[in-house]
């Protein structure tokens, strides 16, 4: 007699695939938190303990023991026990109560922040991946490299002076460049400058600067300065932060004298029946994405239109060279024009 029940089966199979998935799922599943759990040895917590130390020294930030478990995901005894081994090794040392690097644990750090910094410029220019996920995946990175790998993956970026958020990354000596501008803020109504710097942590901030779109290289005007909000123009359009976030931002003010034109705007504004010639592409856009858009016909002086719009809200097809290329929103913001008086037939 044939026992087979195909609900029992099928009850057991959507019971299996429940639990692949709470262990699996990504981030919080079981698998990952155990794998995180057992990938924190000695060696992780001692150079993110570094790296902290250097990121609050860089900043003219003092730190005690209380600040340093405040920001670093680990267990207490795991961190008390790294910084004992630290400071018999003379990495770090107290003076009070204040936490300090030896030159010897600067140099250490540094060596972190080199690899973690040369791996978000990788992920940048030589990788699909979204940046929001550039700085966890450097984090993993920047245990794992060998100094040696580390020069060879320099050499092979082509030994960049900053990451793609504007960070400088140290030499294979220790030296970085400086970045050049202040926090915007700090700038007085009606300066013009450019963005050279984005802060990515911390994250709830940067997140909030990327929903907004802006653009590293871009130039700017500030409009509006107060305790409350600043609000400034670029590539044709406004942005308005609090100023909290907009302190996220690092912007060398041009002293000569730039005119902004009003009608230079990004590809993202354009409007049907509307004509522009692109002006260039902004400097957010790296590596394989920007050779891309070039080889697509997107150079400096190409006329464009939108061929058709998407019912859907996109991605909108642009006629350009006498070929229909498809491009999403984000992608088409990185795109700069100037909007011509003609008016597509």
């Amino acid at each position: 007699m044939n026992n087979y029940n195909p609900i029992s089966a099928l009850l057991i199979f959507f019971v299996f695939v429940v639990l692949l998935f709470i262990f699996f799922r990504p981030v919080k599943g079981w698998f990952w938190i155990l794998r995180k759990h057992f990938k924190n040895n000695e060696k992780t917590i001692i150079e993110d303990v570094l790296k902290q130390l250097y990121h609050f020294e860089y900043s003219s930030n003092k730190v005690d023991m209380k600040t340093l478990v405040q920001v670093l995901d680990y267990k207490n005894a795991s961190i008390v026990e790294a910084i004992n081994k630290m400071t018999i090794n003379n990495l770090i040392y107290f003076e009070s109560d204040i936490l300090k690097l030896s030159e010897a644990g600067r140099d250490y750090a540094l060596r972190i922040v080199r690899v973690h910094r040369l791996w978000e410029r990788y992920l940048a220019e030589k990788t699909g991946f979204s940046k929001t996920e550039w700085h966890d995946r450097a984090e993993m990175m920047e245990h794992k490299l060998s100094h040696d790998e580390t020069n060879t993956l320099a050499a092979r970026l082509g030994n960049p002076k900053f990451d793609p958020h504007g960070d400088p990354i140290p030499t294979k000596t220790g030296k970085m460049a400086d970045v050049i501008g202040v926090e915007l803020p700090l700038l007085p109504i009606n300066t013009i400058g450019r963005i050279t710097h984005i802060e990515d942590e911390p994250e709830i901030i940067y997140k909030q600067i990327l929903a907004e779109n802006i653009h590293i290289g871009s130039l700017l005007r500030v409009v509006e300065n107060n305790s409350t909000r600043i609000v400034f123009q670029s590539e044709g359009e406004e942005f308005k932060l609090a100023p909290i976030v907009a302190a996220n931002l690092t912007v060398a003010a041009i002293e000569k004298e730039v005119v902004i034109e009003d009608n230079i705007a990004r590809l993202s504004s354009l409007n049907e029946n509307e004509m522009a010639r692109i002006i260039g592409i902004s400097k957010e856009s790296r590596g394989e994405s920007r050779r891309r858009l070039l080889d697509l016909g997107f150079v400096k002086g190409a006329k464009i239109s939108i061929d058709m719009m998407n019912p859907l809200g996109e991605p909108h097809a642009y006629l350009i060279k006498g070929t229909s290329i498809a491009l999403r929103k984000d992608q088409a913001a990185k795109i700069l024009i100037k909007k011509s008086y003609e008016y597509k037939s």
